[in-house]
């Protein structure tokens, strides 16, 4: 297991006095002291250093303690760092503000050094014990993700391997070749299973970035590459675009993922000669609605309530025996949360499934980024189905 660094302390305090008294006594704990006198010092330090911890005095010159705290907050990289206040002020409305503002605890002058040295090892022991299960995790994750990447390869393989047998079916017995089709059954089901595993770690270490995006481009080129497995079920694929252009905020990769997870969805539980819409709607109020629609099996109410969550198993199933792992849907919802977004289930819909995403819409003037190509665009038709 990774090791981790010995602990380093930030002590802010524009009085020299206390800067020196505290940082002599934490020394003598053996910990890392680094010594700051302003605000602006304290983020320099930073800058250059993350500690552990950060003992931050509230009533200082120029930039006081609260603001001090809200700023390092706002930094995602300092955001995490446990920060306990220091303060002659024994004030309760001080105290609620300065917990508020983001403190872990509040220790007033004059300094009971043993209070204060209790509390210092109470908040590096919790720091320390989250580090270490963020780095069990960090582990855990890119040993299943390498495992999920070789597993991937090998399955892939075997669907090579299966799809040439079911090319001879002529030079093998009946027996034999029902035997082909459950191993290339099976196949696709791991397959399906693994895909969508490595995509869930990906939709959780994704960095989203803020881009202007035009909806109705995304829904053109999802709709345009789902249409061969639509009319593979015999299902109607349709799509309806607002004569404007409805651009929204979002990150580019993520929407692709979003659509192509509720389209695919849309697909696979249909029924063969049914329809699945994908509507984009004017903004209204500041948020702009794409709405993905099929007439297959619905939602039970049991189902409403598990159905973001991972792994949730849903009673309707797939109409045409394709795989089914239970993440597409928490996948969609985390990536939506991500850019300030929502996803609903239509309450009064009379038949099927119709799925509500509402985006932000874009308040910059920029060019819409292009949509992000999937792996079957080359061979997908290039005009859209209207309805």
């Amino acid at each position: 297991m990774t090791q981790l660094p010995a602990q380093t302390i930030l002590i802010v305090d524009d009085q020299e006095e206390n800067l020196r008294l505290v940082g002599t006594v934490l020394s003598m704990m053996n910990y890392d002291i680094i010594l700051a006198s302003s605000a602006e010092q304290a983020y320099k330090r930073l800058a250059s250093r993350l500690p552990d911890l950060i003992l931050l005095d509230v009533l200082m010159p120029d930039v006081d303690g609260l603001s001090t705290c809200r700023q390092i907050k706002a930094e995602p990289k300092w955001a995490d760092i446990p920060v306990i206040f220091l303060s002659a002020a024994d004030d309760k409305n001080l105290i609620v503000q300065a917990l508020e503002a983001g403190g872990v605890d509040y220790v007033t002058k004059p300094f009971n050094m043993a209070e204060l040295v209790s509390r210092v090892r109470t908040q590096l022991s919790l720091k320390q014990a989250r580090d270490q299960l963020r780095i069990l995790a960090e582990d855990k994750d890119e040993i299943l993700g390498i495992l999920a990447h070789d597993l991937k390869n090998t399955l892939a393989g075997m669907k090579l391997s299966s799809a040439l047998l079911q090319g001879r079916s002529a030079d093998l017995p009946p027996r034999c070749m029902a035997l082909v089709d459950n191993i290339a059954n099976s196949t696709e089901r791991m397959l399906s299973f693994v895909k969508e595993f490595l995509a869930n770690q990906h939709a959780e270490r994704l960095q989203m970035k803020k881009q202007t995006l035009n909806l109705g481009d995304f829904v053109t080129l999802l709709t345009a590459n789902h249409q061969a497995a639509a009319q593979a079920k015999r299902i109607t694929l349709v799509s309806q675009i607002p004569g404007s252009a409805v651009q929204v905020e979002g990150d580019r990769e993520a929407m692709t993922q979003v659509l192509e997870n509720l389209v695919s969805n849309a697909l696979k539980f249909t029924p063969p000669g049914g329809k699945v819409e994908v509507t984009v709607e004017p903004p209204i109020a500041g948020m702009a609605k794409c709405i993905v629609k099929d007439n297959g099996p619905g939602f039970t109410e049991q189902d409403r309530g598990k159905m973001f969550r991972r792994y949730g198993r849903l009673s309707a199933r797939p109409t045409g025996d394709e795989p089914s792992t239970g993440l597409g849907l928490s996948i969609v919802k985390r990536l939506l949360d991500a850019m300030g977004g929502s996803i609903v289930l239509a309450e009064n819909a009379s038949s099927g499934a119709e799925f509500i995403v509402s985006l932000p819409i874009a308040t910059t003037t920029e060019p819409a980024e292009e949509p992000a190509t999937t792996q079957s665009a080359a061979d997908a038709p290039t005009e859209r189905s209207s309805s």
